[in-house]
């Protein structure tokens, strides 16, 4: 019972450089975010609820699980569980009106959430217990969601804008772990039957990588709504420090859990969805025990999918960036924003890349370009940053169309600039007003809170308040983007690209032009 999830990039009035002076006040003026409260059950599922006023309670169930840890046995597992999701709610959930559901599956994150009435909530911790711990797959629901698996793969692999970010995660890490595939691949689908679905559950759906997250509701009842609807799952961990810990007092406030993500259609919504979170390195107030992670290795490379139909060509290049635990996270994420970027109709308005380096250097010079712009998808421990392009083919007779080869420097050329030229104040500046806007507007949305807040927890174990990541961005200056874009691709970094082309043209060999504008091409590393 999959919904669609779209995540609006939200910084219009901020992107503006005459704003600077208010926006410094707004920000300085943020109040305190409701107390956050936090329980760990004895089976080791956290539940943690923030207290806010409004006429709908959320609850969501966030997993520690997801594509990364697919194996070729089971790969294609999520994208099932995703699409089989609830279809056992009892007839009395199925009755409820306000009832809003909501699930996916990412790399990182299975998700399961609800919007309700408050007084529906025994009744929605009880379906997503059934969902979890009682959920058959008989043959007769699977087999309509092998059709609808098929006819997604085609939706999907017919738009551009959606399967080459999976392709280029499938270049960058080799196919496997991040690389892995979200939607299942089409010689899977007739293979995912009961058993591979619930051995999947088995090895990943345990209660230590489990968090209920509620807002609108009282702390203590979602406490013991969970315990009495999940204490059937036995935690696989060391049993001697197992203990319900008291809920804490002290407040950690938020950041929202898919910054910057562009929007998706519904039937590929989880394409776009990467773990994008903006978290400082620091320590959990609690100690946890660190669980199982699927092992990712970045490794590169180039891949050109031919394809003479296409009204554009297109051309990603992508370097590995850091994971959310690192401190260089909020150089760049405003690094980003910085270059932004977006679509030659719709690039013109405030807070869709107006003011952005590719809009004014890239988008506002070249008509045959169509859409460019800049992309980072953020995960535990690794990241992808890079820009794309989609543009008129040479091959198109079209006056002005451009090779994949003409393109690319035009892209590296943007890189380098951030590597050697130095970076204005006012427009740094510019660009952290819009990221910080970004972290603020996305939690005026009850569900994106409540993401947040479970992810949050499942990540670190503690919230992170939004004070914090706006007096971290604040900190930045432009010797810190200029140090990290030479961490990420600078020629000493032995950095190695991602480059993926589709269309008429390929681009041909590419490090020549990467060693000319002075940016990372992989060779010797």
């Amino acid at each position: 019972m999959t919904k669609a999830y779209s995540f609006l990039r939200r910084g219009n009035a901020f992107c503006r450089g005459s704003l600077n002076r208010s926006t410094r006040r707004s920000f300085s003026a943020l109040t305190p975010d409701p107390p956050v409260q936090t329980t760990t059950l004895p089976n080791k599922i956290r539940v943690v609820t923030e207290n806010t006023l409004g006429h709908f309670s959320s609850v969501g169930l966030y997993i520690d699980a997801g594509s990364r840890y697919e194996t070729p046995e089971t790969s294609g597992v999520c994208h099932f569980l995703d699409k089989l999701a609830f279809k056992n709610l009892t007839p009395e959930a199925q009755m409820s009106t306000a009832l809003q559901i909501t699930s996916y599956s990412a790399r990182e994150c299975m998700m399961y959430q609800t919007s309700h009435f408050l007084q529906d909530t025994p009744l929605i911790m009880s379906s997503m217990a059934d969902n979890i711990l009682n959920t058959n797959f008989p043959a007769e629901e699977i087999e309509p969601q092998r059709d609808a698996a098929f006819y997604e793969s085609r939706e999907i692999n017919a738009k551009p804008d959606m399967i080459l970010p999976e392709v280029l995660h499938s270049v960058a890490y080799g196919g496997k772990g991040l690389g892995n595939p979200l939607l299942c691949p089409e010689d899977r689908i007739g293979a995912i039957n009961e058993m591979i679905l619930r051995s999947y559950m088995k090895e990943w759906y345990k209660p230590e990588r489990m968090v209920i997250a509620g807002s609108g509701m009282h702390h203590q009842e979602l406490v013991e709504l969970a315990d009495k609807y999940f204490s059937s799952l036995k935690s696989t961990l060391p049993t001697q420090n197992t203990t319900v810990r008291p809920s804490s007092s002290q407040p950690q406030p938020q950041l929202p859990p898919h910054l910057l993500s562009p929007s998706s259609p519904p039937v590929g919504k989880s394409l776009t969805r990467a773990a994008s979170y903006l978290f400082p390195n620091s320590l959990s107030p609690q100690t946890q025990v660190p669980l199982p992670v699927a092992n990712s290795t970045y490794t590169g490379g180039h891949h050109f999918i031919l394809d003479a139909s296409q009204e554009f060509s297109h051309l990603y290049i992508a370097f590995e960036g850091v994971g959310i635990h690192d401190n260089d996270i909020y150089a760049l994420a405003t690094m980003q924003v910085l270059l932004g970027g977006g679509g030659s109709f719709s690039a013109g308005g405030p807070g869709k890349g107006m003011y952005s380096r590719l809009y004014t250097h890239i988008l506002n010079h070249y008509p045959q370009i169509d859409h460019c712009a800049s992309f980072h998808h953020i995960y535990t421990d690794s990241s992808l940053f890079g820009l794309f392009a989609s543009f008129v083919p040479a091959s198109s007779g079209l006056r002005g169309g451009n090779t994949p080869s003409q393109i690319l420097p035009h892209l590296v050329h943007q890189l380098s600039l951030l590597l050697y030229t130095p970076i204005p104040q006012e427009e740094l500046s510019r660009a952290k007003n819009q990221l910080k806007s970004s972290l603020i507007m996305a939690l005026e949305n009850r569900a994106v809170l409540v993401e947040d807040l479970g992810r949050q927890i499942l990540i670190h174990n503690r919230k992170i308040p939004v004070t914090e990541m706006v007096e971290k961005v604040d900190q930045l200056q432009p010797e810190d983007i200029r140090r990290v874009a030479s961490r990420i691709f600078g020629p000493h970094s032995t950095a190695k690209p991602t480059v993926v082309t589709m269309g008429h043209e390929n681009t041909g060999p590419c490090e020549e032009v990467f060693s000319k504008y002075g940016v990372a091409s992989g060779v010797g590393a």
